[in-house]
């Protein structure tokens, strides 16, 4: 059984936290390196049902793509949400991981598995790593489908390949214009529209999608715009992730329990549409 300074010494490898962005708060945010953990719980966001559900299931270590904390705090007190979930983690001997932007560039990274999710064989990043002599990491992910197939179809395997919110997919084109090769971005991915266009490919798969940008691209011929809950987008990374974990465990010999939590944490409850 390791303890829980073996599995940060796995997730360091995997998801350095010198290549998160500057801005960003990755790694350990409360814990005993000495405990040990037989049951990691996989979740996109530290928030309290998702605690609950750790707590529930008793596991040992929860493991979230975005932080708790993005700023430097003086308290973390029980009198707001984010210090309850630090009271509540302590309480039950629980550790708290995060992996963000370093999870997003990593090879593979958030950005592999939102591919992977939607069917697409991975040719290479949409926005290189200049560190990586490979050119392997790096922001988003240009991929192919195993033939072309019309937008309206192709936004339809998205919607199939990822989990359901009340947003649903959007798409900005043709329903008939012909898709094959195709960029994605897990997350929020407009800051990378100007890649995307200089890529040459067919459709852009990303998140948070803003009315400029996309009337924009739309006007100047772009490719075609698809566009799911920020949520859904990175939720695939969670099984990545389990799976770097459990082929790591086997690797060392360690028993390990593991789950990726299927709660839908997106923070948009209810789509009414309009006729």
């Amino acid at each position: 059984m390791p303890i829980l300074s073996d599995v940060l010494r796995v997730f360091d490898e995997l998801y350095p936290p010198g290549r998160a962005e500057s801005w960003d708060a990755v790694g350990l945010v409360c814990g005993d390196p000495e405990a040990p953990v037989r049951r990691v719980l996989f979740a996109v966001d530290p928030v309290r049902q998702v605690v609950d559900e750790a707590v529930g299931w008793g596991a040992d270590l929860l493991v979230t793509h975005h932080p708790l904390y993005l700023r430097g705090v003086v308290s973390v007190a029980a009198t707001g949400f984010k210090g309850r979930v630090v009271h509540t983690l302590i309480k039950h001997d629980i550790g708290l991981l995060t992996a963000h932007t370093n999870a997003d560039s990593a090879d593979p990274g958030v950005s592999d598995a939102l591919a992977e999710a939607v069917g697409l064989r991975v040719t290479g990043p949409l926005v290189p790593d200049p560190t990586d002599p490979a050119g392997r990491r790096g922001s988003g992910r240009i991929g192919v489908l195993p033939a072309p197939e019309p937008l309206s179809a192709f936004a339809a395997r998205v919607a199939a390949g990822l989990p359901a919110t009340a947003q649903g997919v959007r798409t900005a084109g043709d329903p008939e214009q012909p898709v094959h090769r195709v960029a994605v971005c897990g997350g929020s991915g407009d800051s990378f529209l100007d890649a995307v266009r200089a890529a040459g490919v067919d459709a852009y798969v990303t998140a948070d999608l803003r009315h400029h940008p996309v009337s924009e691209a739309r006007e100047t011929s772009g490719p075609a715009l698809v566009d799911a809950a920020h949520w859904a987008t990175e939720w695939p990374w969670l099984r990545l992730a389990e799976r770097e974990l459990l082929a790591a465990a086997e690797k060392h010999g360690w028993t390990l329990e593991t789950r990726v939590s299927q709660q839908v944490t997106d923070p948009w409850t209810l789509h009414t549409p309009q006729t």
